[in-house]
């Protein structure tokens, strides 16, 4: 293991599942070899040979393929011991790995399929009301699960596998709010309504391995377009 090992990641500093596992090689402080995959044109025969789906990320490890974010994020923390997750073999590891996933389901299978509405929702009223439902998921689902992060997820000092799988979409949270792209109203609610949240969101969104690659502007501009897309504007 370790740098030894040739790791090649093709990515798109836009996609925030990609996004993912940039937060977990630079927690790991791993050597890799970075392809740029063009989203916006249709894939090439050469990185369909690599990943048929044409979906970023993927990985090459020593020539292995290994595809699907998540998948990815969790080969990388398993591959190379350290902060992210305890030891394998430790009594703490299967409760701490049961935590993160409750906590990493809470926030996409509820929060964050919530706010995806956000998308579609036209006037002010459709869009507060989906405001309203995605902060009472939180304020129910997500912040009693963040009550002891100091800052990061059950009382770590560093990040672990629960920031590396929600960290890009907490930063867009941050960044998506702060910028209107999202109604301002979101952010006031969650600071009001769910405290533990905000801090967190604010503490992984200010942290180097979770912003080292994200071009605010290109997010939001890329955003804006997929948002007047969705909405028949574009």
């Amino acid at each position: 293991m370790g740098s030894s090992d040739k790791l090649i990641l093709y990515t798109n500093h836009r996609c925030p599942w990609a996004h993912r596992a940039h937060i977990a090689l630079s927690e790991l402080s791993l050597p890799f070899e970075e392809v740029i995959i063009d989203l916006d044109t249709p894939r090439t025969p050469e990185y369909l040979a690599v990943n048929p789906r044409g979906l970023v990320p993927s990985l090459s490890f020593n020539g292995e393929i290994i595809i699907e974010s998540a998948i990815v994020s969790d080969f990388l923390a398993n591959q190379y011991p350290s902060h992210l997750l305890p030891a394998r073999d430790s009594a703490e590891y299967a409760i701490k790995r049961a935590r993160i996933d409750l906590f990493v389901d809470a926030w996409f299978s509820k929060f964050q399929a919530q706010l995806f509405k956000l998308f579609a929702a036209r006037t002010e009223e459709e869009q507060g009301a989906v405001v309203e439902a995605a902060v009472g998921i939180l304020v129910k689902e997500v912040e009693p699960k963040l009550g002891n992060a100091k800052p990061f997820f059950d009382g770590s000092e560093k990040l672990t596998q629960a920031e590396v799988l929600t960290g890009s979409f907490a930063l867009r949270l941050v960044s998506l709010t702060k910028a209107g792209v999202y109604p301002t109203q979101l952010w006031d609610e969650v600071e009001k309504q769910a405290p533990n949240v905000a801090k967190w969101a604010k503490a992984v969104a200010a942290h180097p391995s979770v912003n080292g690659i994200y071009n605010e502007q290109a997010v939001i501009e890329g955003t804006k377009k997929r948002i007047a897309k969705i909405r028949g504007e574009a």
